[in-house]
């Protein structure tokens, strides 16, 4: 079990647009898909590219409607018992403790947090910055600052990549991709032109691994996580391995490329994350300054 029985969820923090393609223009996805989409969709926004290109539209559009009413299905994600139990009601229950932890971080500092929707899709789905597909993996987009996320990414990661399937695997991705939310409040998401093992791409993957472990260490405070277990933390370090880009270099082309690399090798995506879990401090996760990744 991984949720608080008792919590209770706010299932208005994350929209439903499954059943169906929502697609505001035409063309298709310019890229590898399946797991590739998690290392390719952001980093290709960081150095500078056009994410309409990337993404198959023919320029940002309008998204999704994050105000309209949400679907039968994730209004009964009501408490943590929902959370315990579906797939689509963990989402909301991740959504919900990470988003108030960072809350909390920011105003501790005297700073605002601005709320991120997380948009569930399938097949296809309409964003700030152009047009996905299911292919594309998890991916936060900074145009509308919405998280989106397929639920059979996790499938993918599992099978292709050798992720265990458990739920906190889910929560470090999701927890991730708000990380890449946190970097953009503050400024540091920013386009870069560089790729290699100290390239500014690897630096901000590799803090948003950090600030998912930050997350993860103040997660039972927020009273919708009960404590954290040594196996859901190995969840999560095999989630952060399986998306290393040695590691899917290996498993796609048969051997790594250090020089293309854009979001840090496996061993260093689990570090970081370790880093920001032992410590809990946001503090600690500045890659940008760091001598050594």
């Amino acid at each position: 079990m991984t949720f608080n029985p008792n919590s209770q969820l706010d299932p208005t923090s994350v929209t439903d647009a499954r059943g169906g393609s929502r697609m505001g223009g035409g063309g298709g996805l310019a890229v590898g898909g399946g797991g590739l989409g998690i290392v390719l969709v952001i980093i290709y926004m960081l150095l500078g590219g056009d994410p309409s290109i990337l993404m198959g539209g023919g320029s940002g559009g309008a998204g999704v409607d994050v105000n309209a009413p949400n679907s039968s299905a994730l209004a009964t994600c009501k408490a943590g018992t929902d959370a315990n139990q579906r797939e689509d009601c963990q989402i909301v229950g991740y959504v919900n403790s990470i988003e108030k932890f960072w809350q909390g971080s920011f105003q501790k500092s005297g700073l605002t947090y601005q709320h991120a929707e997380t948009v569930i899709f399938s097949e296809g789905v309409s964003t700030g910055c152009g047009d996905a597909t299911s292919a594309t993996g998890p991916f936060y987009c900074p145009v509308d600052k919405n998280v989106y996320l397929d639920l059979t990414f996790f499938q993918e990661l599992q099978d292709r990549f050798g992720a265990k399937d458990a739920p906190f695997a889910r929560a470090y991705v999701v927890s991730h991709e708000y990380g890449h939310h946190v970097q953009d409040l503050l400024g540091d998401l920013q386009p870069g032109s560089d790729s290699g093992p100290a390239s500014r791409s690897v630096r901000t993957e590799l803090q948003a691994d950090c600030y998912a472990g930050v997350w993860a260490h103040n997660a039972a405070a927020t009273g919708f996580i009960q404590p954290l277990t040594p196996d859901q933390i190995a969840a999560a370090d095999a989630a952060a391995q399986a998306v290393g880009d040695d590691h899917i270099q290996q498993s796609t082309q048969g051997q790594a490329d250090p020089d293309s690399f854009t979001h840090g090798t496996s061993e260093q995506r689990v570090r970081w994350f370790t880093k920001g879990y032992e410590s809990g401090a946001a503090d600690d996760c500045d890659t940008f300054n760091a001598q050594t990744l």
